[in-house]
């Protein structure tokens, strides 16, 4: 994808967004970020992002974000005491880019490895990850659930990234992709990002939800 393009990016002032929007200016990339409390960014000044106050609830304020981008990378996850986000904020980003007049071409967004397709074969590691998350939150597995139900009836070119445990720093490690089953028990959220961007420029996995982990 050309860097002159604009990147859309939701949830980049979490706990992993922030690698994704990292990684993505020091590739040179434009970014718009939306930020639901932008005073409390930390990002350094940077003429390569601009940002949108909002909610990825807010169907308007994805409209807006997503008006002159190219893709949209999400990293937004359940908030505690919170409406359900995954499928709202799924449908909303759809909805928004079948509006836009603006050539789109890619939706990446991160789950956990509860999210179940057709193509998976788990392991009984993935299985009682699975299974703990049913039992324990299931209203949020069934939204996340939902969520991919969503994305695999539209016609976008979409790639949900489902993930194990994330260690939130900045060291990179070998890592492994499967369709099947989650390949370790946890990731890097530096490597998380590196593959996000990565599908910016690869279809190897459009429309499709692949486990990465290190190993």
């Amino acid at each position: 994808m050309e860097k002159n393009h604009k990147m859309a990016v939701i949830g980049g002032g979490g706990r992993t967004g922030k690698y994704v929007v990292k990684q993505l200016l020091e590739k040179g990339y434009h970014l718009k970020l939306l930020l639901r409390n932008p005073e409390t960014n930390t990002i350094s000044e940077n003429p390569n992002f601009e940002i949108v106050q909002g909610d990825v609830l807010d169907y308007d304020a994805v409209r807006m974000l997503l008006a002159d981008c190219a893709a949209v990378i999400s990293t937004e996850g359940q908030r505690k005491d919170e409406p359900l986000v995954a499928s709202r904020a799924t449908s909303n980003i759809l909805d928004a880019v079948e509006k836009s007049n603006y050539p789109f071409t890619r939706y990446i967004s991160v789950a956990g490895l509860n999210v179940d397709t057709p193509l998976d074969k788990k392991g009984s590691e993935t299985i009682a990850a699975t299974e703990w998350m049913k039992s324990n939150f299931p209203l949020i597995h069934e939204d996340r659930q939902k969520s991919f139900q969503i994305l695999a009836e539209s016609n976008a070119d979409w790639t949900l990234v489902r993930v194990p445990f994330i260690e939130f720093t900045e060291d990179r490690k070998e890592m492994a992709v499967s369709l099947q089953d989650s390949p370790g028990k946890k990731i890097y959220a530096a490597d998380i990002a590196g593959f996000l961007i990565g599908q910016l420029d690869d279809d190897q996995y459009i429309r499709k939800a692949p486990f990465i982990a290190n190993i």
